[in-house]
């Protein structure tokens, strides 16, 4: 079982904040199943001086736990914030997930608009990356119907937070894109021990085992 989207890497975002909690919510991944992780801690681009800027303080933060992890298969990605002009940023590439094409995005908590798609495309086309989308169920109450249509259409790999399950309204989008769409992965989007703990056990109450196979194939699937 992989899990595509989390933020264990101690003292980088608002994640884990510190490495004993890090080690904590990975023992906690390996105790419900999961066998490999991808750690994608937050990429504000306003915020950072560079992407070589932050990959040295990501590795830096990695490098407190390397290891000591529950869960020794750890790939090193990101949660690249869509901002404008975010394509045209040097290096972006290199916030992929190692060995694939695959790249998580989030989208603004905002109104859609088209610069939006502008940017994912762009981001798809110069660099040649398929673009994951983060949690994209959380966007019901910022998008109209006809635009979350268009963000699904965007071939996209679409990633579902785990929780998404539990809500009566993120579980219909959520049942929606395993039935009708083959590019999703599940994440548990853990932060914490707490109220943003890993919670694959949710998932694999809702969720039959062939469905989470198949995302667990997306990395295979998109693999350089």
């Amino acid at each position: 079982m992989t899990e595509y989207h989390c933020h264990i890497l101690p003292g980088i975002d608002d994640g884990a904040e510190n490495a004993e909690m890090s080690r904590s919510m990975v023992q906690m991944m390996q105790e419900q199943g999961i066998d490999r992780i991808i750690a994608t801690p937050h990429f504000y681009a306003h915020r950072e001086k560079s992407v070589a800027a932050f990959l040295e303080k990501r590795q830096a933060a990695y490098e407190q736990i390397r290891g000591s992890l529950a869960v020794p298969d750890v790939l090193l990605g990101a949660e690249v914030a869509i901002e404008h002009g975010i394509s045209e940023l040097p290096d972006i590439e290199k916030l992929a997930i190692p060995g694939t094409r695959l790249i998580l995005l989030e989208l603004p908590y905002r109104g859609y608009a088209k610069w939006m798609s502008e940017e994912i495309y762009n981001i798809s086309a110069e660099f040649h990356l398929k673009v994951m989308l983060a949690h994209v169920h959380r966007y019901l109450e910022y998008y109209t119907k006809d635009e979350l249509e268009g963000i699904l259409s965007t071939k996209a790999v679409l990633q579902i937070n785990n929780e998404a399950f539990a809500s009566w309204s993120e579980k219909r989008l959520a049942k929606r894109i395993v039935s009708e769409f083959s590019r999703f992965a599940f994440g548990s989007d853990a932060h914490n021990l707490t109220d943003r703990r890993p919670n694959w056990d949710l998932l694999k109450k809702k969720v039959k085992p062939e469905i989470i196979a198949q995302s667990d194939g997306i990395l295979a699937r998109y693999a350089l």
